[in-house]
């Protein structure tokens, strides 16, 4: 062996070795603290700029501010309760033209013939910064919305939450702390939706989810707190196995984490700091460069809620049980046979989705019901009695639609008799008003054209007392009809 090939197998060896200690996980993951959360110079004001958004601005108003960096916050901007969306809109525009007017003129250089309020924007700014700096920051100019009412709200929601949250996190080796996320994502908002289609408590994507959750048209479980906040325990957990440290881990549940490993390796450290302030990816803009920033920022204002928001009751946990339901089964002829309140059932299980409420799909056999504590034993024996009469071997099954020129949902909701809302929900549509000509839609009705309950499936149910029945949203004289066994000429004489 030459010595020219040993130093090369020494220098591939140092390399493999740089990288090998680059993903070795950190110690002492179980113990808490700032070991584990570490806050470099490089975001500290980051840090400080969410605690204002968090504390001292409601969504009434905002901070225009640099968006690299945002110790510079050139002005709190206000709403008036009257604006619309597009008059505030117009407002934060005309104040950024104000400030890339002034940021153009500073650099020009000629600081002796300044207004008071150029000089006050040339205050922000550290001595001796040059034109090109201010050039830039005329192109950087951003508006951030204040959270500090949601945030509160955010408060009281997490007494509901977080236990179960911080049990579900220790399960999975994830530090107590990462309970404060929820804040950042959707302050503690279950039923949150983002412009990008992210839900939940903790803003599952479809993608990211279906890793963890089932998602379809009849369950999606990113709307169950409980089903969800184990996905995100599993997600962090995965994250930090593959980063190695939390704040990376954290940050990977924003940006991704081959994105944050490609980070890493590409600055060659694992450095939180150095990453947010000199990596460059293509993807990696400015939520997910404060992401971690953000986190800090929820975790302090949570663990010291009483100084910025004053005495905070948070709601209380209702204790539930779950239990197995046996067969595919009406949510209507499930109700009746538990004697449950329909809006308790439907607020203790969002994960199920329309269609099954309104009739159109039933409740999936194997399905973890979630009832009030109380009422488990009961529920679990009647669980047990259900007969055939009640319980389906199959579900409903789907038929398709694809879209024409000139077809609206409003109007293929009609030829087949069905809400345009149901029809929504029930493909995952985030607005009523936009399909696309060759887009398969998924109705609520079998393959042999027949209403969502064929004939014989067993879905009667025992009549009124009175012999009167209330109409329930989502219910048709059909489907009426089918569920006491009638006809609609019956119904209507």
């Amino acid at each position: 062996m030459t010595r020219g090939s040993r130093d090369d197998r020494k220098g591939l060896a140092a390399v493999w070795l740089a990288s090998l200690l680059l993903w070795l996980p950190l110690a002492g993951v179980a113990d808490g603290g700032d070991e584990l959360f570490p806050r470099p110079p490089a975001i500290r004001e980051a840090v400080a700029f969410w605690t204002r958004i968090y504390t001292e601005v409601d969504t009434g108003g905002g901070l225009l501010h640099d968006d690299r960096h945002l110790g510079i916050v050139y002005e709190t901007i206000r709403f008036t309760r009257e604006q619309s969306r597009r008059s505030r809109e117009r407002q934060v525009k005309a104040r950024k033209r104000h400030y890339r007017a002034i940021l153009r003129r500073l650099a020009q250089g000629r600081y002796q013939f300044l207004t008071a309020e150029e000089k006050r924007v040339l205050a922000l700014w550290p001595k001796g910064t040059g034109r090109k700096e201010f050039l830039a920051a005329a192109r950087r100019l951003r508006f951030q919305l204040g959270q500090a009412d949601k945030f509160r709200a955010g408060l009281e929601r997490a007494g509901q939450w977080e236990s179960h949250i911080r049990r579900a996190l220790r399960e999975e080796g994830v530090p107590d702390e990462l309970a404060a996320l929820p804040h950042v994502e959707s302050s503690y908002n279950p039923r949150a939706w983002s412009r990008v289609g992210a839900a939940g408590l903790w803003q599952f994507t479809r993608s990211t989810g279906r890793r963890y959750l089932r998602i379809d048209h009849v369950v999606d479980e990113r709307m169950d707190p409980w089903r969800a906040t184990h996905a995100a325990a599993r997600l962090l957990r995965h994250n930090y196995d593959l980063t190695g440290s939390w704040p990376l881990a954290i940050t990977a549940y924003n940006h991704g984490v081959s994105g944050m490993r490609r980070a890493a390796e590409k600055l060659g450290t694992r450095d939180i700091g150095v990453i947010v302030e000199k990596y460059r990816g293509r993807t990696f803009g400015f939520a997910s460069r404060n992401f971690y920033a953000a986190f800090l920022a929820a975790l302090d204002v949570s663990r010291d809620a009483e100084r910025w928001f004053g005495p905070v009751r948070g709601h209380e946990a209702e204790p539930v049980e779950e239990l197995e339901v046996p067969g595919f089964v009406e949510m209507d002829a499930l109700i009746a046979a538990l004697g449950l309140d329909r809006d308790t059932l439907r607020r203790l299980n969002p994960a199920l989705r329309e269609p099954v409420w309104n009739g159109t799909k039933y409740v999936p056999r194997g399905y973890r019901l979630r009832v009030p504590a109380e009422e488990g034993e009961v529920s679990r024996a009647t669980l047990a009695t259900l007969g055939p009469q009640l319980l389906h071997a199959r579900q409903i099954p789907d038929r398709f639609y694809t879209v024409r020129r000139g077809d609206t949902l409003s109007g293929i909701a009609a030829r087949y008799d069905v809400r345009p809302n149901t029809l929504a929900e029930l493909n995952g549509l985030r607005s009523r008003h936009f399909i696309r000509v060759g887009q398969v839609l998924r109705l609520p009705f079998s393959e042999s054209g027949s209403p969502t309950h064929p004939p014989g499936a067993g879905t009667t149910v025992e009549r009124p007392a009175d012999g009167i029945y209330r109409v329930r949203r989502g219910d048709t004289l059909s489907r009426i009809a089918r569920r006491f066994d009638t006809t609609e000429k019956a119904l209507m004489a």
